[in-house]
């Protein structure tokens, strides 16, 4: 299945201009990369994680993000509030199974979340996709050892039985739905160099999934954009430092022209 550029200029503006509230519950490594992304992009984050007030904020949110990445007993009961709230309201959930098949611990509570919440959408390496489907996976820490295209068989597994989109991320990235697989090719190779990025890519997914009901479509644009934006941050990057913060640069001045110009179909 095909993107069309078109398709993904009109909902960066959609973005732009309804600046959806986009929920994150997220690890502490990438709150501040994440909720910068959201608003270069044109999207309203907000990073709550209290138990007290998650439902009042997914009750007003036009997406909401989990992220399993720095797991505290406290923040999965929020997780769990949260997707409940969001599930009654019908917004969007995208999880982010940061690491899982690291420990019992972390793939245990991706899989309730998962069950418990039947997301929109999963993000992950090709390590996590597949430690989620087989129970002996074992990965390195946050790190993918599995390539991209690896994870197909297990994406499709996953969004078969939670009716979901799953989204596996790598040197190609593949969005995986019960009927389709679409591939997105732009990226940068030092953008495994920069810590959250990937987070990132799931909260963008979050911003895209607020405008575009079909979310396959916006789980491949959001990849896209972070692939054009990861492109344009390289270009005067000497290293990983620089590149992160081009890339927020690239989130905000990214227009029609790059779009058209640099999406690799």
């Amino acid at each position: 299945m095909k993107i069309n550029p078109s398709s993904i200029i009109k909902d960066v503006e959609k973005i732009r201009k309804n600046a959806p509230l986009v929920h994150n519950i997220t690890n502490y490594v990438v709150m501040n990369t994440t909720a910068n992304a959201l608003l270069a992009i044109g999207a309203s984050p907000v990073m709550a994680h209290a138990v007290p007030e998650v439902e009042d904020m997914a009750g007003i949110a036009g997406a909401l993000v989990i992220n399993i990445g720095t797991l505290s007993d406290a923040w999965i009961e929020a997780m769990f509030k949260a997707a409940k709230k969001a599930l009654q309201r019908q917004i969007p959930i995208i999880i982010d199974p940061v690491g899982v098949g690291a420990t019992q611990y972390r793939t245990r509570t991706a899989r309730e979340l998962i069950q418990a919440s039947s997301p929109s959408i999963i993000r992950g390496n090709g390590s996590e996709i597949i430690a989620l489907c087989k129970k002996d996976q074992r990965t390195k820490g946050v790190d993918s050892t599995n390539a991209s295209d690896q994870a197909i068989d297990s994406a499709r597994s996953l969004a078969q039985e939670f009716d979901c989109v799953v989204c596996i991320s790598g040197e190609i990235d593949y969005i995986v739905s019960q009927d389709t697989i679409i591939q997105v090719k732009n990226g940068h190779a030092m953008m495994p160099r920069v810590t959250g990025l990937g987070c990132t890519a799931t909260a963008l997914c979050g911003a895209f999934a607020a405008v575009n009901q079909e979310f396959d479509m916006a789980a491949a644009h959001a990849m896209a954009v972070m692939g054009i934006a990861g492109e344009m941050a390289g270009q005067n990057a000497p290293g990983p430092g620089t590149l992160q913060v081009n890339f927020i640069d690239a989130l905000y001045q990214l227009s029609e022209t790059h779009i058209k110009e640099l999406f690799n179909d």
